[in-house]
């Protein structure tokens, strides 16, 4: 008969089931709750922005740099793996701070662990938009993650990017490789595969992890369970504008909607001109009817 377990003993247990949640869940944090991509005002010109060594407007030190590691803005450790020693005293600011991230952009504070690993683990080492393909360096906003398709994107594209994401590049829900219907869509290629060709062979896969791409190798997810939609094509007249045209201006396939309301305008115009004109005619037509009378009469006398 196995021993009662102690209260000691349930309580380690749980402990340690909780750190193992801990740890787990410190690296599916998401983008947006890392210190590096957090939000921070500037204290001069009081604009919202990404954290960052700089401000991106006016190029001002932050009063109370923030850590883009471990998130910090004052260091309290007495005896710590801190690079800098300050037994007995607090530091902030300037004091705290160690190296900047080349990625991030970012302060990085004087402690060992941070300066070490921050680096090699920086979630914004290759984060461009993949909209406008503008790193950290060039714009001020945060960074980040498309729910569909886990490409980076900047603070100004981000749902315009989510919100027509689930559109595949084919005009048919079709599989690449065959004309059956795409049970699985990769919302990174675009693509749609059937049951055979989403697999490849000589390859085994686990039934409680999701099928990768064959292509890229971005879990697919199944197809009935998206929104998603396919490409199509608007033929015709696809320029409807109203307003001024400008001759010098390259414009597309112009159908019969692409009349303006000033063209209605000339044709009142030239509507009334036409009336003036032959009214000036008939005018005319009577004065050489007059003259030709008056030659006949000189001619008889």
């Amino acid at each position: 008969m196995p021993k009662k377990k102690t209260g000691q003993r349930k309580k380690a247990e749980r402990q340690k089931a909780r750190q193992k949640e801990l740890r787990k869940a410190r690296g599916n944090r998401p983008l947006a709750e890392l210190p590096c991509n957090s939000v921070m005002e500037c204290d001069k010109c009081q604009r919202r922005q990404k954290n960052r060594a700089f401000c991106y407007f006016c190029q001002s030190i932050q009063r109370l740099p923030q850590c883009c590691s471990c998130g910090k803005v004052k260091c309290m450790l007495k005896t710590g793996d801190c690079v800098i020693k300050h037994p007995g005293t607090f530091t902030t600011g300037l004091g705290m701070v160690g190296a900047i991230c080349d990625f991030c952009e970012a302060w990085v504070c004087h402690s060992r662990k941070c300066l070490q690993t921050h680096a090699c683990t920086c979630a914004l080492i290759d984060a461009a938009c993949v909209e406008c393909e503008r790193d950290v360096w060039s714009h001020g906003g945060r960074i980040f993650n498309c729910h569909f398709c886990k490409n980076f994107l900047c603070e100004d594209d981000q749902f315009e990017h989510q919100a027509s994401c689930q559109v595949l590049d084919q005009e048919s829900f079709k599989c690449m490789s065959c004309n059956r219907q795409g049970q699985y869509s990769c919302l990174r290629c675009k693509t749609c595969y059937c049951e055979d060709h989403v697999r490849r062979k000589g390859f085994k896969y686990d039934n409680k992890q999701k099928i990768p791409c064959p292509k890229c190798g971005f879990d697919t997810e199944e197809t009935k369970e998206l929104s998603m939609s396919t490409r199509t094509h608007k033929y015709g007249r696809q320029q409807m504008s109203f307003g001024d045209h400008d001759d010098n201006e390259d414009e597309g396939a112009v159908g019969y909607g692409s009349y303006s309301y000033d063209d209605y305008g000339d044709d009142d115009d030239d509507d009334d001109d036409d009336e003036y004109d032959e009214e000036d005619d008939d005018d005319d037509d009577d004065e050489e009817e007059d003259e030709d009378e008056d030659e006949g009469e000189d001619k008889k006398s």
